[in-house]
């Protein structure tokens, strides 16, 4: 056993319970087991986690990720203890996404203990509503600060929010200093963020996005073309068709007329 857990997210989980934990009414030391179930907590206290032999310091706003037919230890510094728990199974056989056991959530705190909330109201009365909360979890949990692996539960959280915040303004103008800002970091950090993690300049990086999401207008749907050029921040139909031929290699109407061919 090590300090991390592989969780397969290609299919919702199934939610055996959810609900608020209160904990440490027999005293200050609790030992159980789920023979069939992950067990997820996000505490409000303080105490200590221990299983497979590393200990695991428990904090308000940190969230923890148990797996089947594991042993563990709960150490409480104040009793009683409260948290947040979904118990499930992962159906899933997909690709395997490690994440740490504890992880202190942060900003993200107060946006997991809605979901699970949520999961939690849902659970009796509409169970692939409470799946749904639960996997907006277990997929946010990836993407934390300490998430560990390749791809995108690798990246730099400000690079993640920089991300974010241009796919969400693609149909705006976007300037560089507005995304560092939006991202809470320097022009200089942003920039050599992107060039880490995608090979390009921040400016290349909107680019792209901008082609890849005009190549899937294009092709997928049949809105005109001034339509899209406007949908992805080039009104300028000149601009638009330069900047087609330069990343897709063809016009925009080319392009239309290859998909259907």
């Amino acid at each position: 056993m090590t300090d991390s857990v592989e969780l397969t997210l290609d299919l919702p989980p199934q939610v055996a319970n959810a609900g608020v934990g209160v904990h440490g009414y027999a005293g200050p030391h609790d030992v159980f087991r789920l023979p069939r179930l992950w067990q997820l907590h996000l505490y409000g206290y303080s105490g200590t986690l221990e299983f497979g032999g590393f200990r695991h310091p428990i904090r308000p706003g940190h969230v923890s990720l148990v797996p089947p037919d594991t042993e563990v230890h709960f150490h409480y510094d104040t009793t009683p203890s409260e948290h947040l728990y979904a118990h499930f199974r992962l159906p899933g056989e997909g690709e395997r996404r490690r994440v740490p056991v504890m992880q202190d959530a942060g900003p993200d705190a107060a946006v997991l203990r809605g979901l699970l909330r949520q999961t939690v109201a849902a659970d009796t009365q509409c169970p692939a509503r409470a799946a749904a909360e639960l996997w907006t979890v277990l997929w946010r949990m990836t993407g934390l600060a300490g998430a560990s692996g390749s791809g995108e539960e690798s990246r730099h959280p400000a690079l993640r929010t920089a991300m974010a915040h241009i796919e969400e303004h693609l149909a705006a103008p976007l300037g560089v200093p507005d995304i560092a800002r939006a991202a809470g970091i320097s022009h200089t950090q942003l920039t050599r963020l992107f060039r880490k993690h995608t090979g390009l300049t921040v400016v290349g990086y909107i680019r792209r996005r901008r082609m890849e999401r005009a190549r899937h207008l294009l092709i997928a749907s049949t809105l005109a073309i001034p339509a899209i050029a406007a949908t992805v921040g080039i009104p300028d139909l000149q601009a638009f068709n330069k900047t087609c031929h330069r990343e897709l290699g063809a016009s925009p109407r080319a392009v239309r007329s290859s998909a259907l061919r």
